[in-house]
């Protein structure tokens, strides 16, 4: 398995963009923060105030005077700019870059190295990476260093991330419903249908039962809504109203 990638930035500005990249690094398990020369000094409040629980990750921060220094024990470097450098390096998308990081061997130590704010990754600091990584975009080529450092994190994460594509959220009170409570509400809803004379003739009373039973089970409802649904039925079979109260 992969080490996760050292995430260097070169020259940063604000340190409120290089609190967001920590807090970017946390979210999607990464640590390893270096920092080149950062123009407003190490440690910085505005970092750890925008930081928030990511904290640690700016304490065992590394700081460095040259950017070889910090590439030095690093065997794979890849390199994010929006810019054309007019160097040859291929070019990869984030995504690409994810999985080829994933693939590197267990000892195998990698890095993404960003560059400042103002003008990014000069093509001194381009030279020493393996190629770049280029986020394609609609309209404006760069992004927020933030914003930058979280979409690679982001892209590494997901390549292992086990998340199913889709899922309901179930609190306390709306939790899946038992086989149980889903017979219970058929039964409740059956019957009364069979008092009124919905289920018939009695020839297709299993079809229309099994496509109730369909529609039910499609609507994935919860606890809550089951309960709900038999209130219903018990109200339109006796008769119930509220009166609202006056205005």
């Amino acid at each position: 398995m992969s080490s996760s990638p050292t995430i260097i930035l070169c020259r940063p500005q604000l340190g409120e963009n290089i609190g967001s990249a920590a807090r970017a690094m946390k979210n999607f398990g990464l640590s390893d923060l270096r920092l080149v020369t950062p123009r407003d000094g190490w440690p910085n409040e505005k970092a750890e105030a925008m930081a928030v629980n990511a904290v640690d990750i700016l304490q065992s921060a590394r700081l460095f005077e040259t950017l070889h220094d910090a590439l030095a024990d690093l065997n794979f470097v890849y390199a994010t700019t929006a810019r054309d450098r007019g160097i040859t390096k291929e070019v990869l998308t984030p995504d690409e870059a994810a999985r080829r990081l994933r693939c590197a061997g267990p000892d195998d130590k990698t890095g993404i190295l960003f560059g400042n704010e103002r003008a990014g990754l000069e093509n001194e600091d381009v030279s020493l990476a393996d190629a770049v990584i280029t986020v394609p975009t609609a309209e404006f080529a760069s992004l927020n260093l933030g914003q930058a450092v979280l979409l690679c994190c982001y892209e590494w994460f997901r390549i292992e991330d086990d998340t199913p594509p889709s899922r309901i959220e179930h609190g306390p009170l709306h939790r899946k419903p038992t086989r149980e409570e889903l017979f219970q509400l058929f039964d409740h809803l059956e019957g009364e249908l069979t008092r009124t004379g919905f289920l018939y003739p009695p020839d297709k009373r299993e079809h229309m039962q099994r496509a109730i039973r369909a529609m039910l089970h499609r609507a994935q409802l919860t606890y809550q809504e089951v309960q709900t649904l038999r209130g219903m039925i018990v109200a339109l079979a006796k008769g119930k109203h509220r009166i609202p109260p006056k205005e």
